[in-house]
């Protein structure tokens, strides 16, 4: 497959749904998935401690779910879940599957919510998910260090978390890791797409806001550990990209490492995380841990 500046706009499209690429055996991968990371929420709600709708923020739509170790020590980690969904679909509502794995060993999470679109814009969604990693160290003494973990639409929010200027937030959070999972990292593809017919982006939003065209602002800064993570089922531009930010991340200094999922599509990559024995899992397990 050639540069994507070369596609069709069908064959574009076609890289950029990745519905298209999923090898199971569904009507609608989208619907199965939704229906899998929403029961494993209300899973990890009923067997775990928890701190519901807990605002970060004066708008509607910036509230935590914070998911809590039954047995805490006095201090411990925190990992902040974003959601993907294109920037338009999902919520926290269906994200705190990957909590009790991580409740399991002693990890809090916290599943972020921003402003989708139509009604929030993608420049407010960067905002909104500093904001919320900003509130979170200041309000809770407890967190020992702060891990990202973004998926698809969440991963590109928080790539942008690493590259923030925190003066403006009055706190510089300790983060020490970003799970990047199946994510977009350079946007310019998605302004040629369906996807932009909802998210009305144009090139000088891309420019500020795709973490790839960013990555020159890790340089010099506090790095953290960054695993970029792909499904063996995304689409070659899904590899592309994530495969490109891997390479950026490693240029700036930071400590990165590239992950490709056997047997995984862009969305069970993520679902599974509900299972400690699933390879991502695992790994992140092992790198919160210091393994």
């Amino acid at each position: 497959m050639g540069k994507w500046q070369e596609m069709t706009k069908e064959e574009l499209e076609t890289q950029y749904s990745p519905s298209k690429w999923s090898l199971r055996r569904v009507k609608d991968v989208i619907e199965v998935h939704i229906q899998a990371t929403s029961d494993a929420t209300h899973n990890a709600q009923a067997a775990t401690k928890t701190l519901l709708n807990v605002p970060y923020g004066l708008g509607e739509g910036e509230k935590l779910d914070v998911y809590l170790p039954k047995e805490p020590s006095q201090t411990f980690p925190l990992v902040l879940y974003i959601h993907g969904g294109y920037w338009q679909l999902l919520s926290k509502e269906v994200s705190g599957f990957a909590a009790r794995p991580l409740v399991t060993h002693g990890i809090a999470l916290a599943a972020v919510d921003y402003d989708v679109a139509p009604k929030g814009q993608l420049e407010e969604m960067v905002r909104q998910v500093r904001r919320s990693v900003a509130f979170a160290v200041q309000q809770y003494t407890w967190i020992s260090d702060v891990y990202l973990l973004g998926h698809s639409a969440g991963a590109h929010l928080a790539a942008m978390v690493l590259s923030t200027d925190w003066t403006e937030f009055d706190v510089v959070p300790n983060i020490k890791g970003a799970f990047l999972v199946s994510g977009v990292y350079d946007l310019e593809p998605i302004m040629h797409t369906y996807v932009n017919d909802v998210l009305h982006i144009n090139r000088e939003v891309v420019q500020s806001n795709s973490p790839l065209q960013r990555a020159h602002k890790l340089e010099g800064k506090k790095g953290c550990r960054v695993l970029i993570a792909v499904a063996q089922h995304d689409s070659p531009e899904f590899h592309r990209q994530s495969w490109e930010y891997f390479e950026a991340v490693r240029s700036a200094g930071w400590s990165a490492s590239f992950l490709d999922i056997a047997d995984r599509d862009h969305f069970d990559v993520a679902e599974k995380l509900s299972q400690e024995d699933y390879v991502l899992t695992q790994v992140i397990l092992n790198m919160i841990s210091g393994e």
